[in-house]
């Protein structure tokens, strides 16, 4: 197999991926939760980490991010159109039956040539299992990439908590379902990807995203969410360190409840429709965090053991 080439195996979808890690990216097209988005949610995630786990991701991420995770959450959208990286494009979604409002792993993880496991609940399991691999004391070389896989693992915790992300397969999750966000042209996909979170650090925030950040964080501490952060971590799952089936549902749900309803394409979406989506997406992405840690929590937890 040559260098940067990569093959799907079903069952526990192992990736066998060999290469180097291209980091150098500026840029790119952006289409799940925006940076910002993806960025909070790695920053929630690194704070909550146990020391084992703390550890770990430090050895993993490249020295010149000195040791900070959200600096390279976007990645894998940045490398996504590659040739290289182009085979994960599918993984950054799922598209589930029209009006159906439910996510079934069997029925709805596939690619559009209808291969199994090539959704982001399948990336998922994947790369956690890739990790559970990571052993910083052996002398041998690891089976896989591990900082890719955590790298891709982080991001794709943040998608599949990004309700459109979990969308319709005839709209592609929104992205056909054109319209205006006030003043300005957009789709829907691109409204809870992006629109929604630079409005309210524009009409709350004094544009200042870190402040957006930090009002996330609190409602995670000593907020809205405070009593709700240890039924978040749960998982039910004995055989995996994730709940991807669980993850997937509630995000087809809210897109149901909240994304696609009462949207029809070439209207004008504005207050009303930001300001009673906005905590959906707040809650989110302090859910995707609070689960990536939880993940990475139960991975290292044991690897290091």
């Amino acid at each position: 197999m040559s260098k940067g080439s990569c093959s799907w195996s079903l069952g526990w979808l192992i990736t066998w991926c060999v290469g180097f890690v291209i980091f150098g990216v500026i840029g790119g097209l952006v289409d799940a939760w925006s940076k910002e988005g993806h960025i909070f949610t790695c920053t929630i995630a690194q704070g909550l980490l146990k020391e084992e786990a703390a550890e770990s991701v430090r050895r993993l991420l490249p020295e010149y991010v000195d040791g900070d995770l959200s600096a390279l959450c976007v990645w894998p959208d940045q490398v996504r159109h590659w040739y290289k990286y182009r085979w994960s494009s599918p993984l950054h979604f799922i598209d589930t039956p029209d009006q159906a409002c439910n996510f079934d792993y069997q029925r709805d993880c596939h690619d559009e040539q209808g291969v199994k496991d090539m959704c982001v609940a399948g990336a998922i399991r994947n790369f956690t299992t890739q990790l559970s691999h990571y052993s910083p004391s052996s002398s041998s070389d690891p089976p896989y990439n591990m900082t890719e896989a955590l790298l891709f693992l982080a991001h794709f915790m943040g998608d599949i908590h990004q309700p459109m992300h979990v969308g319709f397969t005839s709209d592609e999750g929104g992205n056909t379902i054109d319209l205006r966000w006030f003043t300005h042209k957009s789709n829907l996909h691109h409204v809870w990807d992006r629109e929604i979170i630079l409005t309210a650090a524009k009409d709350y925030y004094d544009n200042d995203i870190n402040l957006l950040q930090q009002a996330i964080l609190q409602n995670l501490t000593h907020g809205i969410w405070t009593e709700d952060v240890e039924s978040w971590k749960e998982c039910d799952d004995h055989e995996q360190p994730s709940c991807v089936n669980r993850y997937g549902a509630e995000s087809i749900n809210l897109a149901c409840e909240w994304g696609y309803k009462n949207v029809e394409a070439g209207e004008t979406l504005t207050d009303d429709y930001f300001n009673s989506r906005l905590p959906i997406v707040m809650k989110r992405i302090a859910q995707g965090g609070v689960r990536l840690a939880a993940t990475l929590n139960r991975i290292f937890g044991d690897s290091n053991q």
